[in-house]
């Protein structure tokens, strides 16, 4: 079994083979080791995408805003991705975001994983009819569970989420009162040991 720190060298050395930029290739290494991470086909999806780069054109996205299309040629993923992970930080203004089509999109959502670290927050995408959502780059939750990932998105919808509690205000409040079971009153001997001064001055 192939390590992830071989992984991210071996991608970063033939993304550069393949005409992107020593950066470029380093932020796509970091990905596809992430989705090898999580057990998604990133190693797969790569191959084919490089093998495909050579014979087809695909587009570059420098600039993102709230609704992207390419009408000719599909965005190549690694590009796309890097600028979303460069915008980020704009880009969590606009809370949804749409691109159409995009190729081999399992490759662009490493990028959006990250993203969600950097910003803190949740991220839901929509694949067509496919929903992942990105929790913090910690784990990728999806419905593509024993289905093959595309490798053509006619439209990928991004919402990047607020952070809120999974729970009631009432369920906390439960728990906590249940909690102040274990507290302890303070009592003479532990006001007596508590930090400050004590009853002995040793200047």
């Amino acid at each position: 079994m192939k390590s992830l720190s071989e992984i991210e060298t071996t991608v970063k050395r033939a993304s550069k083979a393949a005409g992107y930029s020593w950066g470029v290739s380093e932020e796509t290494g970091k990905s596809i080791r992430l989705l090898e991470l999580f057990s998604l086909p990133g190693i797969k999806h790569l191959n084919e995408y490089l093998n495909q780069k050579n014979k087809s054109k695909f587009e570059s996205l420098n600039l993102i805003s709230e609704n992207n299309s390419s009408l000719n040629n599909p965005y190549c993923p690694i590009t796309l991705g890097v600028s979303f992970l460069d915008q980020i930080n704009v880009l969590e203004n606009l809370k949804k975001i749409e691109f159409k089509n995009v190729a081999y999109p399992i490759i662009f959502i490493s990028f959006i994983s990250r993203s969600s670290e950097i910003i803190g927050k949740k991220i839901n995408v929509k694949i067509d009819e496919k929903k992942m959502l990105l929790n913090l780059n910690v784990n990728i939750f999806s419905n593509f569970i024993d289905q093959e990932f595309p490798k053509i998105a006619n439209t990928i919808e991004v919402n990047l989420l607020e952070n809120e509690d999974n729970f009631t205000n009432d369920e906390w409040n439960n728990l906590y009162k249940l909690s102040e079971e274990t507290f302890v009153e303070e009592s003479d001997s532990l006001k007596e040991g508590a930090a400050g001064a004590g009853l002995t001055d040793n200047d």
